[in-house]
């Protein structure tokens, strides 16, 4: 009989025939079996794992929420500054003023300079002070108090805030209204010296426009500067109570500091990695203390805010329009001068003391999505991955050893 001609395609055959060896039972196949089993379960599981876990995957978008209001929450202690010196603006690029914005919408509490709470006080006119009504009302009904030349020529001044207002018109020093007799009768003088040497933890909020500017904590109140034709040319405020005491400086402590939607504990708790992915708020806990004296200190920090938004899978949680941030350091004297610290750096003149907050929104946005970590059809596939793998690794590794033990150790002869 003729040979049978073997065919090219055998070179390709990468499916080779079991031997009849193979066939054989061992105490090493038994063992890499059990090891093949024990990686493909603990394998699956992670694969489990993936496919139920949730995790947030940023995105950078541009900004179209540009045009809406930015909430701003803050609760900080000024331990050497009274709340009735204490004044709040709120400055912007486009040239929008927020003045004396503590008289309205914020808690004000006074402390010891220690920084025990003391009492919250119903804060109008800026200050905790109450007129005296009595003594008011007790006035004739054609009472003409002087301005004490302050305000225009023949105006009158019936109670001491009206002379205060004529004084900042004016933008004359009101001091603590010793020796006007409207301030006298109706306590205010005493009121103002009595708690001059207070603290104060201011905690509120409000809202900012999108754009760049700051906020800025001084002391005295604000008024407008300007010309005889009544156009505005300058924003200031009234120190002179604060400069007449050298112990008042604005040493602070920053509890809590943020822009935008609070992002409370229960969103947290919603999905424990976010825990370390949310920094809405890095100045929480900074204290500004400085050893030399800061009675003409000027603390200011450079806030850039990233708008974030955090969207949910489970429907039920709106999601949370927030912000992240970060911010820098600066302190000068606004006496100018040569940097005690840097003997090469020189401070300029001028400017208030207080703590100022400068801040700029970014043109992008970014929007956090939770989403599983891995789909089910990619749980299939790895799944199937990795029993196919599993399983090729351990044939390779059990071939390899049982031909070792058959070079080592030869078949006996039946």
């Amino acid at each position: 009989m003729s040979s049978v001609k073997r065919s090219k395609f055998l070179l390709f055959d990468a499916f080779t025939k079991t031997d009849e060896d193979v066939r054989v039972r061992t105490n090493s196949g038994g063992i890499i079996t059990l090891a093949c089993m024990l990686v493909t379960v603990v394998l699956l599981l992670k694969e489990y794992y993936q496919l139920t876990e949730i995790v947030t995957k940023p995105q950078l978008y541009v900004d179209r929420d540009a045009d809406a209001k930015l909430a701003l929450n803050f609760d900080i202690t000024f331990p050497h500054i009274s709340c009735d010196v204490l004044t709040l603006d709120i400055v912007d690029e486009a040239g929008e003023l927020q003045l004396d914005m503590l008289d309205a919408g914020f808690t004000k509490t006074r402390c010891s300079p220690d920084g025990k709470e003391l009492a919250t006080e119903d804060y109008t006119m800026g200050t905790d002070y109450k007129p005296d009504q009595a003594t008011i009302q007790n006035r004739p009904a054609d009472y003409c108090g002087s301005c004490y030349g302050a305000g225009q020529e023949g105006a009158c001044c019936r109670t001491c805030d009206d002379v205060h207002k004529a004084y900042l018109d004016s933008g004359w020093a009101f001091y603590d209204g010793a020796n006007i007799e409207q301030c006298e009768q109706e306590g205010y003088v005493k009121h103002m010296n009595d708690h001059i040497n207070e603290g104060c933890r201011v905690r509120g909020s409000a809202s900012l426009s999108r754009i760049r500017g700051n906020i800025h904590f001084v002391p005295g109140k604000s008024y407008l500067g300007k010309k005889d034709d009544e156009t505005i040319v300058s924003h200031k405020h009234d120190m002179s109570l604060y400069n007449m005491h050298r112990p008042l400086n604005f040493n602070h402590i920053i509890h809590h500091l943020s822009f935008g939607q609070p992002v409370t504990d229960v969103h947290k708790k919603m999905r424990k990695s976010h825990s370390s992915e949310i920094v809405t708020s890095p100045l929480d806990g900074r204290e500004v203390s400085p050893d030399r004296e800061a009675h003409n200190m000027q603390y200011s920090y450079f806030a850039k805010i990233v708008p974030t938004r955090y969207e949910y899978l489970n429907d039920k949680h709106a999601p949370v329009e927030t912000t992240q941030f970060s911010a820098t350091f600066h302190s000068r004297p606004i006496m100018g001068g040569r940097d005690q610290d840097h003997p090469t750096t020189f401070h300029s003149r001028g400017g208030f003391p207080g703590v100022f907050f400068y801040y700029e929104m970014s043109a992008l946005k970014v929007i956090n999505r939770e989403q599983h970590a891995q789909t089910f059809a990619g749980f299939l596939l790895n799944c199937i991955t990795t029993i196919g793998g599993i399983l090729a690794v351990g044939t390779i590794a059990d071939r390899l050893l049982f031909k070792a033990q058959i070079s080592m150790w030869p078949k006996k002869s039946q």
